[in-house]
């Protein structure tokens, strides 16, 4: 079986027991969102999610360490110095449009920044203030 096929169905079949099963695929924003703010039964915040973003936390890191305190230009991984495409929709359309790696980011830079993965609140924070940015 092709690795990249075996891939994608794992992440739906993951996605799809996790309450994703809408998502499982291809997604938009504003659909993310939505699964997010059902998950968390409350509605999400533009302002809070900025806060979360631009804070620093227990690590001494932030989102913005490495996406920029406006996540609308190139960013650069603080360790490696990679650089990082725009992470605001409005700046990269291809943002937020696969539910799998959307998880395995939040995933991956939650644990890094605030030690912990993070509630689906706090992703729906983070997402409304990402969509709410505009060029």
């Amino acid at each position: 079986m092709n690795t990249g096929i075996s891939t994608r169905l794992m992440a739906a079949v993951v996605l799809t027991a996790a309450g994703w099963s809408e998502l499982a695929t291809a997604a938009t924003p504003a659909q993310l969102l939505a699964q997010y703010n059902a998950q968390a039964a409350a509605p999400s915040s533009a302002e809070r999610g900025g806060i979360l973003f631009t804070s620093r936390h227990a690590s001494n890191w932030s989102c913005a360490s490495c996406h920029g305190v406006q996540p609308t230009g190139l960013g650069q991984h603080a360790a490696t110095g990679r650089p990082i495409q725009a992470l605001a929709p409005a700046f990269n359309p291809e943002r937020f449009t696969d539910a799998a790696k959307v998880e395995k980011w939040f995933r991956r830079n939650c644990k890094d920044v605030l030690g912990r993965e993070c509630s689906a609140s706090e992703k729906a924070d983070v997402l409304s203030w990402l969509i709410s940015l505009k060029p």
